[in-house]
């Protein structure tokens, strides 16, 4: 094998090293980078609200000062929402979003499975809600305001569903008249809008909230690749905070807390890996978007606080907020930013750092699966798209590995020349490849694009919903998880159940599709005759096999298409090579027979003599 083969391999072999070293061993070799997501215990000591601003209120209270505690809350009466993609209901204590159910969205494959359940209410595991109301300012206290233990009263009853909106209201003993309209769209959207009349005698000053609260932390998936914690844009700026992180953000307003202020648009909340809440004010105007965590009552928050407003006497004013309840689908997502002024709602996914290639990626999968209707099929038409952008390097890859295999002789007779004196070999060669116009690094260049789009389908594959269960053909029923056949019971040929996935006899015993890569790998290795370094030789025969079983462990959508790119490199190498009359000889590979013979010192002198020799 030829130097320029060995780079080739040894450079795919270290980018493979590199980010399968990252994957999983990023947290063990980077801590730092990786922080634990636990708890804290530290001890809360709230600050009580001064009435004047809506800026002061302890880590687990709303901005009108109201504990959201974690103590179940009376039973009150229930307004039911149904839509085509949810299901659930409200509070009316509080007007508090605690049950909603995704309709479309099973916790497994099994169809008669449990639907997955987003938000829950106090009392029952890992509490999770929205809840929407004043801060009081100058003249008003707590109890003038709705908040968290405020009993809505239905205007108008009936179910909450698209293209039937239902009205609330509730008024205090001053003079205010509190109207709340509450809509929501066949998607995840709703729209909280409330308006104030002032029946009374003085100006009435208060300010709009919205928060997002998770009791205890939840249940993490922990994959490296996919942020699970607060998602935030402040005008323009995007920012991502695990929940870990939360812990030790600046000691505030009784525990830890980070006050960003907006002037013109953005939101807030909490992305899990496949789901999202997240706060929407009305975009144009001034909020501050809050992130906190109570120690004490181990509660993680995010809030919407608008400027305070002015209602004078007779007067009415009009407030509106939207709260995203639902699956982070990369088209309903899109709607929203494109057609709804969610200003960078998009970027909620988390596209990662080569967002520039993720984006498009998922663009052209998403279009060519609305086509083809399958995932799997969409895999691999991708992959023949992104390989047919890197032909034209592959082609000035192969063809300069052609010609430099034709240079073998004269640079076999300049090492045999230059003896020990590596920098006199160093210019020798140097001036042959100039001389023969051959770039000896051009076999690597059609690795450089490889490396980020692999990373980028693998976080494609990883982040985004639509793999999520999407079946492929036979046993293959979830592109985003690993094959769940397995050797141990002959890929279900055998009347046992196989191991459980991510157990160490499933990583031993592994599926089709990871030994169909291997096979792949070590066929298109065939392609040239083994090096004729002996150790060098067992390392690559070793690497398809050592890859198997690495790569095993991975969603088989990206499995899929490692094997179809091997499969199309193989393709594209064999006629490449044929077509310079460099045909190989993959059988006589495979028995060994074509083994590398060193030249014999005096075929070297010759050639030699003749790379010397002066020309005509």
């Amino acid at each position: 094998m030829d130097d320029q083969n060995k780079n080739l391999i040894l450079a795919t072999v270290l980018s493979f090293i590199v980010i399968l070293g990252w994957f999983v061993g990023g947290p063990m070799l980077f801590p730092s980078w990786f922080p634990a997501e636990t708890a804290a215990t530290a001890p809360l000591t709230a600050l009580p609200a001064d009435g004047t601003s809506p800026a002061t209120p302890a880590a687990e209270t709303p901005t009108n000062g109201t504990a959201l505690a974690a103590t179940p809350q009376p039973e009150a009466p229930r307004l039911t929402v149904d839509t085509p993609k949810l299901a659930g209901s409200i509070s009316m204590l509080g007007g508090r979003f605690d049950d909603l159910s995704l309709k479309t969205y099973h916790e497994t494959l099994d169809a008669n499975s449990a639907t997955v359940r987003l938000l829950s209410p106090v009392g029952q595991t890992k509490p999770y809600y929205a809840v929407f109301g004043f801060a009081p300012g100058n003249g008003l206290d707590e109890a003038d305001v709705p908040g968290a233990k405020t009993e809505w009263q239905m205007a108008d009853g009936g179910t909450l569903a698209p293209d039937h909106p239902v009205t609330l209201h509730w008024e205090n003993t001053k003079g205010l008249n509190f109207v709340r309209t509450i809509a929501v769209d066949k998607d995840f959207m709703f729209t909280i809008t409330d308006t104030v009349a002032n029946t009374g005698t003085k100006d009435a000053r208060l300010a709009p909230y919205g928060i997002i609260a998770r009791h205890g932390l939840p249940k993490l998936e922990n994959i490296y690749v996919v942020h699970e914690g607060v998602v935030r844009r402040t005008d323009g700026d995007l920012e991502e905070l695990k929940y870990g992180k939360m812990l030790s953000l600046p000691a505030a307003e009784g525990g830890n807390a980070q006050l960003v202020e907006a002037t013109k648009d953005g939101w807030i909340g909490f992305t899990d890996h496949y789901w999202m809440t997240t706060l929407i004010p009305e975009q144009g105007k001034p909020f501050t978007a809050v992130t906190k965590y109570s120690p004490g009552a181990d509660i993680y928050q995010t809030e919407v606080r608008e400027a305070l407003m002015t209602v004078a006497p007779g007067a009415t004013a009009t407030t509106s907020v939207r709260f995203f309840a639902g699956a982070k689908e990369w088209e309903t997502i899109r709607n929203y930013q494109n057609n709804q002024g969610v200003a960078g709602f998009i970027d909620s996914i988390d596209w990662g750092w080569f967002f520039f290639l993720t984006k498009p990626i998922f663009f052209v999968l998403h279009w060519l699966h609305g086509i083809i209707g399958n995932m799997g099929l969409a895999i691999i038409a991708l992959t023949f798209i992104l390989k047919l952008l890197v032909l034209p390097l592959v082609y000035k890859s192969s063809v300069s590995m052609a010609r430099m295999k034709e240079l073998q002789p004269e640079l076999e007779a300049l090492k045999e020349k230059a003896g020990d004196d590596k920098q006199k070999l160093q210019r020798d060669m140097m001036a042959l490849y100039k001389e023969k116009k051959v770039n000896p690094a051009a076999g690597c260049l059609p690795i450089l694009p490889q490396i980020p789009i692999f990373f980028s389908l693998y976080k494609v594959i990883f982040v985004t919903i639509e793999l999520r269960q999407s079946p492929f053909f036979g046993w293959i029923r979830d592109l985003s998880q690993p094959d769940s056949s397995s050797l141990f019971n002959l890929f279900g040929l055998l009347p046992w159940v196989g191991p459980v996935s991510g157990s160490l006899l499933a990583s031993v015993f592994i599926g089709l599709l990871p030994i169909l890569l291997g096979c792949s790998m070590w066929l298109q290795q065939k392609l040239n005759p083994a090096p004729a370094d002996a150790v060098q030789g067992q390392i690559f025969a070793w690497m398809p096999w050592v890859f198997m079983f690495m790569l095993g462990r991975f969603a088989s959508g990206l499995v899929i298409y490692w094997i179809t790119n091997n499969t199309i490199t193989f393709a594209q190498q064999y006629l490449i090579m044929w077509s310079h009359g460099k045909r190989p000889d993959i059988f006589g590979n495979i028995r060994g027979k074509n083994k590398p013979i060193p030249l014999a010192a005096k075929p070297v002198a010759k050639a030699a003599n003749q790379a010397t020799k002066p020309r005509k």
